[in-house]
């Protein structure tokens, strides 16, 4: 099968997954609209090329022709659809819907990585409390700043300052957001899928203004 759904329910959270194998994007330009077309032509690799197809046809499943749009920081919506979150890992892609509150979701491939350059995106107050060492554990802290990224609201993030771990309890994380003039805590749950790392926060944001 050329393509896989499933999907993933954490209460008002909707995670959908589309996995798929190698596929020419060309044959797929008749399903999509022409702003998506003319965005797939400024892609240059062909895997990137084959995660925006696959988001898009799944998109056209959940909320038909609506248009997916962009916010001037980058993050994703559908006019009048509540909030989703999009994220690419391993010929998988994935949209999260949420009719409440925010989400900001991503998919991480599990590898050694996370774990070789974990001095590049945790402090050392975090690295005190994580398992360096843990491969699994290093992939989940990874793709816990990189959610939190996406709820952060703006650019220029320095993971290790800007987006800070708190604690950690079996798949359950608690973090913060530092902006210039507020704070934001989230909670976030990773979830094992195949070699796959999904994260999410679980509960809207507690917004703190300073």
């Amino acid at each position: 099968m050329l393509f896989d759904r499933k999907m993933i329910s954490l209460g008002a959270i909707e995670i959908n997954l589309i996995y798929f194998q190698d596929f020419l994007p060309e044959d797929y330009l008749h399903l999509l609209n022409e702003p998506d077309r003319k965005r797939l032509s400024s892609f240059n690799h062909i895997k990137r090329k084959r995660e925006f197809v696959a988001t898009r046809l799944m998109k056209q499943e959940i909320y038909g022709d609506k248009h997916i749009l962009y916010k001037s920081h980058g993050a994703p919506y559908i006019e009048d659809e509540g909030y989703i979150s999009i994220s690419h890992s391993l010929n998988c892609s994935a949209i999260a819907v949420c009719p409440d509150f925010a989400i900001g979701l991503d998919l991480e491939k599990r590898s050694p990585k996370a774990k070789r350059l974990n001095k590049k995106f945790l402090n050392a107050q975090e690295l005190e409390f994580l398992d360096a060492e843990n491969e699994s554990t290093m992939t989940e802290a990874w793709s816990c700043k990189e959610a939190m990224y996406k709820l952060a609201g703006r650019k220029k993030i320095i993971f290790k300052s800007d987006l800070l771990l708190k604690s950690k309890v079996n798949d359950c994380w608690e973090g913060e957001i530092i902006n210039l003039s507020e704070k934001f805590f989230v909670k976030l749950l990773s979830i094992p899928e195949k070699q796959m790392i999904i994260t999410i926060n679980t509960q809207g944001i507690e917004r703190i203004t300073y």
